[in-house]
């Protein structure tokens, strides 16, 4: 029996260096523990970091270490990691009338290039694509763009997709000015934008704070955080109000599960992040099916993007069926990874 996990913006040798045999950072810690459940592991190994800083790669290798867990205790017990971290927690005065339990990705596109009218036509051309293919919601990403393209690429994705579907706004730490964000979210609130993602660097939440109090469009981010407590102080510090923790990254499962807890009662948002594959992915979608805050998961859609290694691994995960993923039965993560795509793409 084993685990299956996936690191993002992790050197391969750091994890190779950290994670194996006994003489390892990781493996000498869990080697021989049992998995009497994952959360005490995770703590086992979160307490022996206590003279290490506690942040970046060695938090997102235990994160890592954490959703492989889960998966081999769900095979254990013969149940779907979503039902042991507490089952679907959706209250009935909180949802529509005969609505289905069910995930729903939102899709990022990107660019092949960037700047002005490439922009424009490529993204729009790729949510339209995928519009057509029953997907309900899209990110655009204008990222190294001027503020006024900004504005028109949102512009242009609405008028492409209409009124009905889910638009976001992502420009990667794109601003170092208040102002200038202000400027920019005032135009961009005319297209209904459900959320604008990392306007600011992460480093502080002050930024955040003030945009927020200027734009009624919802601040997102957590692409990189790491913990719980760098959620916690964007949120009660930095007014953002959806956060997006890798499921890896934020300290795995476990850690994830506490920021859902964070973020509930303060009325804010989880939307799992991933622009990686859906090994990743399918840990994101246990978290949704769990969390009662949770209406979108990232999806880096293989149907727009040109690689066949996204390409395979989309078709061996978990199916999008009328714009929605339907919660897994299979026991642990349930994702299945075929050996015919590992001797393939073997490096």
């Amino acid at each position: 029996m084993f685990g299956l996990s996936e690191v993002f913006r992790v050197p391969p040798g750091v994890v190779q260096a950290t994670v194996g045999d006994l003489q390892t950072h990781f493996g000498r810690l869990l080697i021989g523990q049992e998995i009497t459940h994952p959360e005490r592991l995770w703590q086992h190994l979160w307490d022996a970091l206590m003279h290490t800083n506690r942040r970046g790669w060695e938090i997102i290798i235990l994160g890592a270490l954490d959703v492989a867990i889960w998966d081999i205790y769900g095979q254990m017990l013969k149940q779907p990691v979503w039902r042991l971290l507490g089952g679907a927690q959706r209250g009935p005065f909180q949802s529509t009338v005969d609505a289905a339990v069910e995930v729903v990705p939102y899709c990022t596109l990107v660019s092949d290039v960037w700047g002005g009218e490439q922009i424009f036509s490529q993204q729009v051309a790729r949510a339209e694509t995928l519009a057509s293919l029953g997907y309900r919601a899209f990110k655009v990403e204008p990222m190294m763009s001027a503020p006024k393209d900004v504005v028109e690429l949102a512009r242009r994705c609405r008028q492409a997709i209409g009124d009905e579907l889910t638009l976001m706004v992502d420009v990667g730490y794109l601003f170092n000015d208040v102002p200038a964000a202000v400027r920019v979210c005032r135009e961009l609130e005319e297209q209904n934008i459900y959320f604008f993602e990392t306007p600011f660097p992460v480093d502080t939440p002050e930024p955040y704070a003030k945009l927020a109090a200027k734009t009624s469009i919802p601040l997102a981010m957590g692409e990189h955080g790491v913990t719980r407590w760098e959620f916690l102080d964007m949120m009660d510090r930095g007014g953002v109000t959806v956060v997006q923790p890798y499921m890896t990254t934020c300290g795995g499962l476990t850690e994830a599960k506490r920021i859902v807890e964070l973020a509930a009662p303060r009325g804010a948002q989880v939307c799992p992040g991933n622009w990686s594959t859906q090994i990743l992915g399918a840990a994101s979608v246990h978290l949704a099916a769990y969390s009662p805050v949770t209406p979108f998961i990232e999806f880096a859609p293989a149907e727009v993007f040109e690689s066949p290694l996204r390409r395979e691994l989309q078709n061996a995960g978990f199916p999008v069926r009328n714009g929605a993923i339907l919660l897994p039965e299979t026991p642990g993560i349930g994702y299945h990874l075929p050996a015919e795509i590992v001797e393939k793409f073997r490096i």
